[in-house]
């Protein structure tokens, strides 16, 4: 399978990504609404009914199978774009399933549950390990950056931003420096361990756009002064 990824955010449009695909290859699309173009045999689209886990991990109800051989294109929002991970046997990461957008055939998928005051914290249940041989399709705000793991001295990373982390990472949810920042920053996880962790680098680009509008001064004076009030306020 090749994939191609053509920039039209000049536009206002974000990003378009066309997949080819031989014979013998599948891709499962999760957010099929977003094929604007299609070229191939009709029947080699498959859309089918998700089971309760991916409906309850995706809050989707359809994912569209396609076949080759066969060529489509996926548009994606203004501020998103995406980045193919090609996965092996030793592949032992945890992703957030809110940010694939794909997965071929061979792949795998098997749930992690969080520690429940951190389902509470995050608002996610669960993370999911993907395993076997074949490519998975991230979707992120803004490009994805890699930082490697020390196994004792811990990596800060907005816990919003993260994608994915090493199965045996050890996580504590956390802020950091002095009473004024850890009162008016988003939560954090505290990572050590061996590996690396993903995150995005365009999360926050919508709250600095935000205060470069000029948005009111009252209410950003609360968000510096409340405690957590970055959390709260938005």
């Amino acid at each position: 399978m090749i994939i191609r990824l053509e920039d039209i955010s000049a536009s206002g449009s974000g990003q378009a990504v066309t997949f080819s695909l031989q014979e013998g290859d599948t891709a499962h699309i999760l957010h099929p609404e977003q094929i604007v173009a299609y070229r191939g045999p009709s029947q080699n689209r498959n859309d089918r009914f998700m089971n309760v886990k991916g409906i309850f991990r995706k809050n989707k109800l359809i994912r569209a199978d396609i076949s080759g051989p066969s060529q489509f294109t996926a548009a994606l929002p203004h501020g998103f774009s995406m980045r193919e991970i090609k996965l092996t046997d030793n592949q032992d990461m945890l992703y957030d399933f809110r940010h694939v957008f794909f997965y071929t055939r061979g792949v795998s998928m098997q749930t992690r549950i969080l520690k429940i005051k951190n389902m509470l914290i995050t608002r996610d249940a669960v993370k999911i390990k993907f395993s076997g041989n074949g490519s998975i399709g991230i979707l992120t705000q803004g490009p994805v950056c890699e930082a490697k793991l020390h196994p004792t001295e811990p990596l800060y990373v907005d816990a919003g931003s993260i994608i994915a982390y090493p199965e045996n990472a050890k996580l504590e949810l956390t802020v950091y420096g002095n009473n004024l920042a850890s009162q008016h920053m988003n939560y954090h996880w505290k990572l050590t361990g061996e590996g690396f962790v993903l995150f995005q680098a365009g999360r926050q680009n919508q709250q600095l756009e935000r205060e470069m509008n000029d948005e009111g001064i009252i209410k950003r004076f609360l968000r510096e002064v409340i405690p957590f009030g970055g959390v709260f306020i938005k």
